[in-house]
């Protein structure tokens, strides 16, 4: 097996090259953006959209910053205004039942004239009814009735008069009301005068006046039904007055809404409320009073009956609306009926309704972050009712569960046609399909970001115009090609692939704006190469503490890395450490100890549950190698261990298995490993090496601690062969690479590196099964016959013993 090369500086880095461009400068290109390297999402995006039935709604889903939610609002923009603008919707007064608010549909722009010209014509009726019931005509309508009433009353009172003076007999009227007396000569006979008379005399004037009574009692009977027919008289009057003066106003506002039978019908109501209740407009007090800064509320509260309250107004539209809600709590997106505090008692009408996202957004798209929609308490379930009844129901939550006591509303639902689009990560998309049955129903569509874009030139200049338009946009500086090119190397890096760009638009736009602040400090005009690198450095300090301090801790050698020497059963292994947004890589030791034993491997991060279950998975795959390569003449008869010196913290990943064999293969076979090369790579059981992830920053950070000691020439790093596609290192490795300082080796096998590592051939059996003497496996397998015949001689010895 032939040792692989050490890798050239163009293959550790894959550069991109300005000439490649046609532009000089970003200010060039100003062409649209296009979205580039999502075409399964943009086909999923445009198959939700253009779905008319229920159920189709979409769930975008990726990584934060990959730009699904400037996908989706790019597809929306191009084919919005070509939509139709929806209805305008607003509540109105009940009049049959108060608590039961209607809802009115009206064309785009119209809800809030209606608003308007009913607010008018309430004013306008301050003025009109008055003056009509105080017109001389009404005046003497009334009179008339008035008169006619007393008339009556009085025609009645006078001929039971002249009936009583036929029968001798005076109607006097008295502060305690109508009594009876005879009259003799023309005078009222006094009491004495009349005990004077003959007794059937005085009987016959006492059944005169009895009958009279009777006749006066049934007069003052009479006079209730005269005053209530008066009085139907007068309310009759009333609402013809009334009429007259109200009819033509609403006569008028009619015909504008001609075609709309909701609102004519309404029209219709308020008509006869308003002239059931004109005494209402007769007051000298203004139709209204500030009860709150910025809210008028009608005089008492009554004059709010015949506002129209506008919940969606489309008229200044262009199409269908798109609307971001950045904070979707249950009343956000349903909608809210508010209460105020009069005289310590909360109250509220139709007016005190607010609309809700789902309100604005009807009849178009509704944007909505789906971890914040899942945070919101009831949200989610809210959202989901909605959209399976297809209406919108605005419920009081305190109402709704008893927060307070008070009389709340229920407004008419409004119909709902919108599409949802929800925007999230990856596992809350699979969470809500594995544990929520109506998730499935819902949000039937998935358009799923790719994390990262094929580095072709289409993307390569995509990369290009999005760059362009962020320098517009906020007004930044344009940039150089050379810039465009470096930003584009750092996508590569981003990705972790140098055949690959990342799909993290976002973080491309902050290396954007970080690129502008330093262009402008450095007095530049268009930001260059030299910027962007400036800015990537900066991002990389100011993330470095950590990083430092672990580097310091190693050259004072408080941590124990050895970068010199030859050691056996010793290996400078990699790691990566994760800060925040920014990872490093850092060189651990592993160590190898052997001895006579049942054939097992210890893992010592295991044994202390210090190490993740895809760590022990290496270390066991690493026994199976050994078994099966020295184990199948003679029983394994060693007890090693393996352990990552100095780590006081967990250990998780494969990406040191190799390391592991290698230092456990340098223990068995006594032979030393080059400390100055470091190690990363997982193994199977065939021994092959597989790629593992973090590879730049692994070799980074060797690197760094190397170059900080005094880099010799015989520093480098062992990575998988699979793994070169991935190396984008910085440009110091790459210059060090091509000045023969350090050395990257790329490995297929576990034989190829041990040879790399200790100098000596790994050996391949002959046709006997026997290694050629000197290699590393044929001292393995001699070390492991001489532990496999002392063991068994120690057995021997201890059952003759024994006996």
């Amino acid at each position: 097996m032939s040792i692989p090369s050490a890798l050239p500086p163009e293959k550790v880095c894959r550069k991109c090259h300005p000439e490649e461009f046609s532009f000089t400068t970003t200010e060039e290109l100003d062409g649209p953006l296009e979205i580039t390297g999502q075409k399964r999402a943009l086909d999923a995006i445009s198959f939700s959209i253009g779905m008319l039935h229920s159920g189709f709604n979409l769930f975008a889903l990726g990584p934060n910053g990959t730009g699904k939610q400037t996908a989706v609002m790019h597809y929306l923009d191009a084919i919005t205004p070509e939509a139709g603008i929806p209805e305008d919707w607003c509540y109105v007064y009940n009049f049959e039942k108060p608590r039961h608010p209607s809802a009115l549909k009206l064309p785009p722009g119209q809800a809030c004239s209606l608003s308007t010209k009913m607010d008018q014509l309430i004013e306008a009726l301050f003025t009109v009814l008055p003056a009509a019931f105080s017109s001389e005509d009404y005046q003497a309508q009334e009179k008339v009735i008035r008169e006619t009433f007393q008339e009556q009353q009085a025609a009645a009172i006078e001929e039971l008069e002249k009936r009583a003076a036929e029968r001798k007999i005076a109607l006097i009227r008295t502060p305690a009301g109508f009594a009876f007396a005879p009259v003799k000569n023309g005078e009222v006979l006094k009491p004495d005068e009349f005990m004077l008379l003959g007794e059937k005399e005085r009987e016959n004037i006492e059944k005169e006046i009895a009958s009279l009574k009777n006749a006066m009692q049934s007069i003052m009977a009479q006079i209730p039904k005269w005053q209530r027919e008066a009085q139907e008289k007068i309310k009759e009057l009333n609402r013809q007055i009334a009429g007259f003066a109200v009819k033509p106003l609403f006569s008028e506002l009619r015909n504008n809404y001609g075609q709309l039978e909701q609102v004519t019908a309404y029209l219709d109501r308020a008509e006869n409320d308003i002239i059931g209740h004109f005494d209402h407009f007769l007051e000298k007090d203004g139709p209204q009073q500030e009860f709150l800064p910025g809210l008028s509320v009608m005089k008492g509260s009554f004059f709010n009956r015949y506002k129209v309250n506008v919940l969606v107004d489309n008229g200044k539209g262009t199409g269908a609306p798109v609307i971001i809600e950045e904070k979707p709590a249950c009343q956000n997106l349903l909608g809210d009926i508010e209460h105020l505090s009069q005289m310590g008692t909360l109250v509220t009408d139709f007016t005190l309704i607010k609309p809700g996202a789902l309100h604005r957004a009807n009849g178009g798209y509704l944007l909505i972050d789906a971890r914040r929609l899942l945070m919101e308490p009831l949200a989610w379930e809210a959202l989901k009712k909605a959209l399976r009844t297809r209406q919108i129901r605005i419920e009081s939550l305190a109402q709704l569960y008893s927060l307070v006591s008070t009389v709340s509303l229920d407004p008419e639902p409004i119909p709902l046609d919108v599409k949802i689009i929800l925007l999230g990560e990856r596992f809350l998309y699979y969470l809500l399909s594995n544990y929520d049955p109506d998730f499935s129903e819902l949000f039937k569509v998935a358009a799923d970001f790719e994390d990262d874009l094929s580095n072709t030139p289409e993307s390569r200049m995509g990369y290009a115009r999005i760059i362009a338009a962020i320098a517009q946009k906020d007004k930044l500086c344009h940039f150089e090609r050379s810039a465009v090119a470096r930003i584009i190397e750092h996508g590569c890096r981003m990705s972790g692939d140098a055949a690959k760009l990342s799909a993290h638009m976002q973080g491309i736009a902050d290396l954007v704006l970080e690129t502008d602040f330093y262009a402008r400090k450095n007095n530049r005009k268009f930001a260059s190469a030299e910027d962007v690198q400036q800015a990537i450095d900066a991002r990389i300090l100011r993330a470095s503490r950590i990083r430092e301090k672990i580097r310091e801790a190693t050259l004072r050698n408080t941590i124990l890395i050895d970068t010199e020497s030859e050691k056996t059963g010793q290996i400078n292994g990699l790691a990566v450490y994760g800060i925040g947004e920014q990872s490093f890589g850092h060189p651990g030791r592993i160590t190898a100890r052997v001895s006579i034993g049942k054939g097992e491997v210890i893992d010592i991060e295991r044994e202390v549950e210090m190490g993740g279950p895809i760590h022990s998975k290496g270390v066991l795959i690493l026994s199976g190698f050994l078994a099966a390569r020295f184990g199948m003449e003679q029983p394994l008869s060693l007890s090693a261990t393996l352990v990552f010196e100095q780590s006081y913290s967990g250990i998780e990943g494969d990406s040191a298995s190799s390391a592991e064999l290698y230092a456990l293969l340098s223990a068995l076979s006594e032979t030393p490993i080059r400390q100055w090369l470091a190690v990363t790579g997982s193994v199977n059981q065939h021994g092959e090496i597989q790629a593992i992830g973090g590879v730049n920053e692994k070799i980074e950070g060797f690197f760094d601690l190397c170059c900080a000691r005094g880099l010799n020439g015989k520093h480098g790093v062992l990575i998988p062969n699979s793994n070169i596609d991935n190396l984008m290192l910085r440009a110091d490795v790459v210059e060090a690479v091509g000045n023969r300082m350090f050395s990257i080796y790329p490995v297929r096998h576990i034989d190829e590196g041990i040879e790399i590592l200790t100098g000596i051939p790994a050996g391949k059996p002959a046709t006997d099964g026997n290694y050629p003497e000197g290699c590393i496996n044929g001292k393995v397998n001699s070390r492991l016959k001489e532990m496999a015949l002392k063991l068994k001689k120690y057995n021997t010895e201890s059952n003759g013993n024994g006996q």
